[in-house]
């Protein structure tokens, strides 16, 4: 009859010989697979990737011995504590002439419970390898990076059309610094660089950004040109800084649209494989025998010609 059948299921002849089916059976032994895995956990999703990018700088970090560092200088310290990034004390030379620069650092270090250590003038001098301190140094953990995506996102949710910054082949922390200092004068809402061959946010950049690194987020992504194609996926235009550059100041008209703007070594320039991602390259006009700007000098320029277009358009 119908459904008393006790046959366990049809047989099949194969070269392997017979083999009976399970008559329907397997379906019920499949158990379900428990809940969904976080993102993180999630092998291939986005949040993975950035939960195992920000493994492997951590690992490095402790690989190489990365410890805690000084920012030096008034405006820098200052800038920090204002920002409240992470510090563990802060040193002041004894006998030094104070400004409200001091008086407010000082203020916010009681304020946060943060250690204060009044060392002598040729003990900062050692502290510091002899750098022009003021009186005043921070003492912080590494800098800590943005994800690229988190960057991108931050940008669209700005009051302004997106505008950032990347670096390739610059390894000068002083140029790093500058850049920084004026992507925040003309609105710049991020800077990107390469984990490999370039510059990082050392105390050296800190200082020459005169502590403006703490108003600006920086991501640090392992490979520059996959950063710059998601950036043109997100509805940027890339623009490479070039002395040969086709495109010029006058016909800059997408600088009142969503743009990168990638400076490249004084020497090196721009890397080939960077170079060929830009949807744009962009040449300065200068006078004729004018040796070329300095990476740092070339990237404000530009972004001051980008800043005065969006307050006019």
């Amino acid at each position: 009859m119908a459904g008393n059948s006790q046959r366990k299921g049809a047989v099949r002849t194969s070269k392997k010989g017979a083999s009976t089916g399970s008559g329907g059976n397997n379906k019920r032994k499949l158990a379900g697979k428990g809940p969904t895995p976080p993102a993180e956990a999630r092998k291939g999703h986005p949040a993975a990737r950035r939960a195992n990018s920000a493994a492997r700088r951590d690992n490095t970090r402790r690989n190489t011995g990365e410890t805690s560092e000084l920012l030096v200088g008034r405006n820098p310290v200052l800038e920090a504590l204002r920002a409240e990034i992470p510090s563990t004390a802060l040193y002041v030379a004894v006998g030094i002439e104070a400004d409200e620069r001091v008086t407010e650092a000082l203020r916010i270090a009681g304020n946060t419970n943060l250690p204060l250590l009044e060392i002598s003038r040729g003990e900062m001098d050692r502290k510091t390898g002899g750098l022009l301190h003021q009186g005043l140094a921070l003492q912080v953990p590494p800098y800590r990076y943005r994800e690229l995506a988190d960057l991108i996102d931050a940008t669209f949710e700005s009051r302004t059309a997106p505008l950032l910054v990347a670096l390739d082949w610059d390894t000068d922390p002083r140029n790093l610094g500058a850049v920084i200092r004026s992507a925040v004068a003309f609105g710049a809402q991020g800077v990107i660089l390469p984990e490999r061959r370039s510059a990082g946010v050392t105390a050296v950049a800190w200082r020459t950004s005169a502590g403006t690194a703490a108003r600006i987020p920086v991501a640090q992504v392992t490979n520059l040109v996959r950063a710059l194609r998601e950036c043109q996926k997100a509805g940027m235009t890339v623009i490479g800084l070039d002395a040969d550059g086709t495109t010029e100041f006058d016909d800059l008209g997408i600088a009142t649209e969503g743009v990168v703007v990638v400076v490249g070594s004084e020497g090196r320039g721009l890397s080939r494989l960077v170079g060929e991602t830009c949807d744009l390259t962009l040449s300065i006009p200068m006078e004729p025998g004018a040796e070329s700007l300095n990476a740092s000098v070339a990237a404000a320029v530009t972004l001051a010609e980008i800043a005065r277009r969006r307050r006019l358009s």
